[in-house]
């Protein structure tokens, strides 16, 4: 599940993406609101954590372009504003929570968990695949009732996978939901980790297979 954090205190920007990615989320992490708009025009975000006084702007004009264009992302306010007359200011310009600094982390991962199973969310449905099934708002993954622990990175790997079960999931969006934008990458990581997935895939019975689409990319199909 992939989140646009944007945030322009590099310090705690850096610690939020670390914090969160030990959670289960890919965060890409801008730092005002031209690369936000940017962000959002380029790619697709399950959630976005908006902080407000950002150096070229007000992050409420970004929730209210979004809500201008019909945009139904939900955004989490993150700022250090914590009058009454501002958290209606936020929530009126089409903000889905409101959450003053500092805060505990973990009330954070509530907050982004109960916003995605939200009626409406689509996000928050059970996504079951052959005898595979996971629940995207809380990251359980199970086969036929059964527990699945996964690492971090093969459980994001197959929550893609799943969403586009039959359809041919290419190396690039593999590669960008699972890494940072900027970071570089080995040739060989992503079929190491569709390897290792494979195999627990195999051993607990899923009942799916992932094929290579060689030069393309990989998909999921039941068998």
């Amino acid at each position: 599940m992939r989140l646009l954090l944007v945030e322009d205190d590099p310090d705690l920007g850096e610690a939020l993406v670390a914090n969160l990615a030990r959670d289960g989320f890919a965060v890409d992490l801008v730092a005002d609101c031209a690369s936000a708009e940017a962000a959002l025009a380029s790619n697709s975000y399950a959630l976005v954590l908006l902080d407000l006084g950002l150096p070229d702007g007000d992050g409420l004009d970004i929730v209210r372009r979004l809500r201008r264009r019909r945009s139904s992302v939900p955004v989490i306010v993150l700022t250090a504003r914590d009058a009454i007359e501002d958290r209606v200011t936020g929530l009126e310009a089409g903000a889905d929570d409101y959450l003053v600094k500092p805060f505990a982390h973990a009330e954070l991962v509530a907050r982004i968990r109960a916003v995605l199973r939200r009626p409406g969310r689509d996000l928050g449905a059970a996504i079951e695949v052959g005898r595979l099934v996971l629940e995207p708002a809380t990251g359980d993954v199970s086969v036929g009732g059964r527990p699945l622990l996964l690492p971090r990175r093969e459980r994001m790997l197959l929550e893609i996978l799943m969403r586009r079960a039959g359809r041919v999931v290419t190396r690039r969006v593999l590669e960008e939901a699972l890494w940072d934008q900027e970071k570089e990458i080995e040739s060989n990581t992503l079929e190491s980790h569709v390897s290792r997935l494979r195999k627990r895939l195999l051993e607990a019975g899923a009942g799916v297979q992932i094929r290579t689409i060689r030069g393309v990319g990989y998909m999921l199909e039941a068998e």
